[in-house]
């Protein structure tokens, strides 16, 4: 980040300052470069031999792409405010033409490209002269151009992280990154997984319960043998249940559990109603506030701390006691180790979710009705444009404009 924002401020200075005229040896290598991609000050401080300047000429032929690159003194830069990176403005400014622009000025060592994406000579610069500095001036120019051709062509093999190899690296990181986030999520769920599967095991274990206490009642001679069949079937809605159970990985598969123990429970007050000689309830709702009270017997209106009233199922007992102005007894869930209102807990919908069959249980908790509850916690010079021959501003790569100062 701090060298991005050097960069930035950096590169809004080399863009403010105004176009100048070439004098000295900054016009000399403007001319040169018309003539030739290589020019080498014979002033330079750091100097190419002929052999080793034919051998860049021809790396810049075989590249297949313009190349410019200058060896100049130091007081080159001295028409450009000292600034390596505006010495290498000016000589692009003077050629006018699309390219990827080297210059070593003294021991500073800066590039630039109008058709590279932004930042990326900086980096090709930086790259090439890190990895060859103690073999001098030839060998990180030559690397230089390779990595230009290379980036350009999208290999990138020989030379580090260009081209396919930086996306290849990328790539991997994206893929630490995503595969490390999923792992948190799979932990996440196996988390909350386990804790509404706590609360699904209570209401399994409250319908076994009740249940067993109708076997000897329904078994009387004389009872209602309709109550031995609701009996039966309630016993069957546990065996489903617990199967499903058993069955569950995710939060959503308990969804299964809690409708097949909606059904145990219509069933066991069915019974319950036909050995008191009556006839089976009307099939309501489970109780809202808890659905282990069993089927509702009416609706009543009912907000939580700072929600909007709203009509929901309840047993006579919590109706009763919400129309004197009590709380009703709310079955409660540990969430992040706090005790909540499964209601107030959205991680338990899937769940409950399957006590309410053919209620919008979303539409039911929504607006407002979370009130102040809801889970816990614990639940380069950069170039000078982007390419097409643009010169618009850019960022710096690898320090100052790239490249390195040797």
């Amino acid at each position: 980040m701090r060298l991005a924002l050097i960069a930035s401020f950096v590169a809004a200075a080399v863009f403010a300052a105004p176009a100048a005229a070439l004098v000295g040896s900054l016009q000399k290598a403007a001319n040169a470069l018309r003539q030739s991609p290589v020019y080498v000050d014979p002033n330079a401080a750091l100097t190419l031999p002929p052999a080793q300047v034919a051998k860049l000429r021809n790396a810049i032929a075989n590249a297949g792409e313009p190349i410019y690159i200058a060896v100049l003194p130091q007081s080159a830069a001295d028409r450009a405010g000292g600034d390596p990176n505006e010495v290498l403005r000016l000589l692009r400014d003077d050629l006018g033409r699309r390219g990827t622009y080297a210059v070593v000025v003294g021991k500073h060592f800066r590039a630039g490209s109008t058709d590279l994406p932004r930042g990326t000579a900086g980096r090709l610069a930086t790259d090439a002269f890190n990895a060859h500095r103690g073999e001098g001036l030839a060998a990180v120019l030559l690397d230089f151009v390779h990595r230009v051709q290379d980036e350009r062509s999208g290999g990138g093999g020989r030379h580090g992280f260009s081209g396919g190899a930086l996306i290849a690296i990328l790539a991997a990181g994206a893929a630490v990154l995503f595969g490390a986030r999923a792992l948190r999520r799979r932990r996440a769920t196996q988390i909350r997984l386990e804790d509404v599967r706590s609360a699904a095991k209570d209401e399994l274990v409250a319908l076994a319960e009740d249940v067993q206490r109708l076997e000897q009642p329904t078994s009387f001679p004389g009872a209602d043998p309709r109550a031995a069949e609701a009996y039966r079937r309630a016993l069957g809605a546990y065996d489903t249940a617990s199967h499903a159970f058993d069955r569950a990985r995710r939060p959503e598969d308990l969804e299964h559990v809690s409708s097949a123990i909606e059904e145990g429970r219509y069933e066991m007050a069915s019974a319950e109603a036909l050995l008191a000689g009556r006839e089976p309830p009307e099939r309501r709702a489970p109780c809202f506030f808890d659905p282990r009270h069993g089927p509702s017997s009416r609706d009543v209106e009912w907000a939580p701390p700072g929600g909007t009233p709203r009509p929901v199922p309840a047993c006579e007992a919590d109706a009763q006691r919400v129309e004197r102005g009590e709380d009703p007894a709310s079955r409660e869930v540990l969430v992040g180790g706090v005790r909540t209102p499964y209601w107030a807990a959205p991680g338990y919908m899937p769940f409950y979710g399957g006590f309410f069959p053919g209620l919008f249980l979303g539409e039911l908790l929504g607006g407002g009705f979370y009130g102040g509850y809801g889970d816990q916690p614990g639940s380069g010079l950069g170039d000078f444009g982007g390419g097409g021959g643009g010169f618009g501003g850019g960022d710096f790569g690898g320090g100052d404009g790239g490249g390195g100062d040797f």
